[in-house]
């Protein structure tokens, strides 16, 4: 290794290394509120400082840490602007990542400082951290709870939902379908459709706020319950989005055994998640951006998803085989494999209920 190259990589790996720090930056401005406070404009450090109760000195330096990293700009001496990345971080920004910043400023750090326990015993560090699995925690903690399901009802409905046909379908049901986001996606696109949702009895009520904002209330069923006991019947075609890869085969397979239990003969099953290549080296990862990470939505995106669940849950990412093994254990005709185009990892799986 040449003594270039040798530098390029050390500082690709400091940036690595000091990510957790930008990222404990963004929480504590988000806690603070200052995104909001900047919505209309630049403002002044003091001025910041006054309205959110932190220290001026230093709230200036975190805000200018975060100005180096492309988060903020400095328009002049002590005055802070957001940056177009910055923007993504206050609460009523389109695509927002407000409660992204917090969880992972909280939960997800504090069950990454305990990774070892997770690489020693096989099992999640958020147990470990809280004393119980992680969603028992959130039944015993609203708040958690609440930014929970807005961080994954922010999120974009998965790509491949676009590649699935659904003209003709009397009725959808979004099994763990969060606060609504993707129904209300599909049923502003096909007019004639109702949907169903089942979800836990808080992301349920978040849910009811969001369709009704969207006036399509009108057109869902709510259900409050677990996929683990019941799922409703009598669906044209059930859509389980970013759920199995929560949970370990065992528990994979018991909720399939519930869809398969509540769909009629002949309807579609469509899985909605991450799929890992089938062979062959890891993908490479993405090149480094200016703050020393990856762009966002390639496969090294993809490999960080798949370690927040090694932390905080039982479950993984799967394989398209992996998946249509499942599929098939559980009564269902796999009838398409679908990676997404553009992304290496992005995929749908199709299949029927036999």
């Amino acid at each position: 290794m040449s003594a270039g190259t040798s530098s390029l990589a050390r500082r690709k790996l400091l940036g690595i290394l000091s990510g957790a720090w930008l990222g404990q930056a963004c929480y504590a401005v988000v806690k603070l509120g200052v995104p909001d406070l900047l919505a209309a404009g630049p403002r002044a450090v003091d001025d910041l400082a006054a309205a959110t109760g932190a220290h001026p000195r230093v709230l200036h330096r975190l805000l200018r840490a975060l100005a180096g990293a492309g988060v903020l700009r400095q328009t002049g001496p002590g005055t802070f602007a957001l940056s177009s990345t910055g923007e993504l971080l206050r609460s009523d920004a389109p695509g927002s990542t407000h409660l992204v910043a917090l969880m992972h400023g909280e939960e997800v750090l504090r069950s990454f400082a305990e990774i070892m326990h997770t690489v020693r015993t096989g099992a999640p560090a958020f147990e470990k951290v809280y004393g119980r699995p992680f969603y028992e925690y959130l039944d015993d903690n609203p708040d958690a709870a609440s930014i929970f399901i807005g961080s994954m009802g922010d999120q974009p409905v998965p790509a491949g939902l676009s590649t699935c046909d659904l003209s003709g379908v009397a009725t959808l049901v979004d099994v763990g379908g969060g606060n609504g986001t993707l129904l209300a996606e599909v049923l502003t696109a096909y007019q004639g459709m109702r949907g169903v949702l089942l979800e836990r009895p808080d992301a349920v009520a978040a849910a009811r706020a969001r369709l009704g904002e969207a006036g399509l209330a009108d057109r869902v069923s709510f259900v409050e319950g677990s996929f683990f006991d019941a799922v409703p019947a009598g669906g044209d075609v059930y859509v389980l989005a970013r759920v199995l890869h929560n949970w370990n085969d065992e528990h994979a397979l018991e909720i399939l055994r519930r869809v398969h239990a509540a769909a009629p003969p002949g309807a579609r099953l469509v899985v909605l998640e991450e799929l890992l290549p089938e062979a062959g080296p890891p993908p490479t990862a993405d090149a480094p951006t200016p703050s020393g990470g990856t762009a966002a939505g390639g496969p090294a995106a993809a490999g960080l998803g798949d370690l927040l669940m090694l932390v905080t849950l039982e479950g993984f990412d799967r394989t398209g085989v992996e998946y249509r093994e499942l599929l098939a254990a559980t009564g269902f005709d796999v009838l398409a494999v679908r990676h997404v185009s553009g992304r290496q990892t992005g995929g749908v799986v199709e299949a029927m209920r036999i």
